[in-house]
């Protein structure tokens, strides 16, 4: 595994979750432009954001030192491992899309955003303990804490909203398959580069079908289409994952979901400053409540850095 600085993970993780703010606006181009379903939607970013990292896999490869085929028996051990837990993280990715647009059709949007992006660091915490022996502590339990409120009272803005049983429901096992992927790939040593591909390769696979059977290709104009399948595969996906995945080996899981949060901050300024939505008080100061929590949080993932696992 690439194993990092805490700062420069807690950099990569924030900057993926900034990324990963700019892939609803992007999502929803592709709406507008093809007339596909979030499923087709999900199925091109996997598969862009494959494409875009299997040439970098080719060359990475080329590149390695020949010398480590004196360790090829004990490299195969580690090497079925490996191919294991990519293929649990491309089924939990494939799983957390179609979970969480189960949830938007059934409770909207703020809900459902709010139910998953809001539960992962509980469920995060909670298995981090119990199996990777990471600790929060009263302060780090705080921050998530006010951070969480942030992020209710940003993504709740619109109003009131209406609860149902199925949409938290499918909401909750997104937030699950979500941990899940945080936690598999914090746990387990593996070059980031060959995990996100792996992810990308077996959630595409995963979602084809779906996807098949919604309609896989545009209606709209085709040069806006793949260029926004390029740009959603590039940036929100290929580079975002793969600085998440590389930012994992020094920081700590929770830490690593809790900074996750400041998605929502990305989406609502691209909201405003590209789809002319308007931000009202309370959504300004859920947004400087979630980043002051964040910084918080990762002030203090600095000056007591999470072992390094693997």
């Amino acid at each position: 595994m690439t194993h990092v600085s805490v700062r420069r993970g807690l950099l990569y993780v924030s900057i993926a979750a900034t990324a990963w703010g700019t892939g609803g606006a992007a999502g929803a181009l592709l709406r507008l432009s093809g007339g596909l379903d979030p499923v087709s939607i999900s199925f091109w970013r996997f598969a862009a954001g494959a494409a875009t990292l299997l040439p970098i896999l080719h060359f990475l490869g080329r590149s390695r030192d020949r010398s480590r085929d004196r360790d090829r028996d004990r490299g195969h051990a580690r090497g079925s491992r490996r191919y294991g837990r990519i293929a649990a993280t491309g089924v939990a990715m494939a799983i957390c899309q179609t979970a969480y647009f189960a949830a938007v059709a059934s409770s909207g949007l703020a809900v459902a955003t709010v139910v998953t992006i809001g539960a992962t660091p509980v469920f995060v915490a909670a298995a981090a303990r119990l199996l990777l022996g990471e600790r929060l502590g009263a302060a780090g339990l705080g921050s998530a804490a006010v951070a969480l409120a942030g992020l209710a009272m940003l993504v709740l803005d619109g109003g009131p909203a209406s609860f149902s049983a199925a949409g938290t429901g499918w909401a909750l096992l997104s937030a699950v398959a979500y941990a899940g992927v945080t936690l598999l790939n914090r746990a387990f040593s593996a070059e980031p580069y060959a995990a996100t591909f792996g992810g990308f390769a077996v959630g595409g696979l995963c979602l084809l079908p779906l996807a098949l059977s919604g309609g896989l290709l545009p209606d709209g104009d085709p040069l806006f289409f793949w260029a926004a399948v390029a740009y959603l595969g590039v940036v929100p996906t290929a580079l975002a994952y793969v600085l998440f995945f590389t930012g994992l080996g020094s920081v700590r899981a929770t830490t690593a979901s809790v900074i996750s949060l400041v998605e929502p901050v990305g989406a609502a300024a691209i909201g405003i400053l590209a789809f002319g939505e308007r931000f009202t008080a309370q959504g300004v100061a859920g947004a400087a409540l979630l980043l002051a929590a964040v910084a918080l949080l990762a002030l203090r993932e600095r000056r007591e850095p999470a072992p390094v696992t693997g």
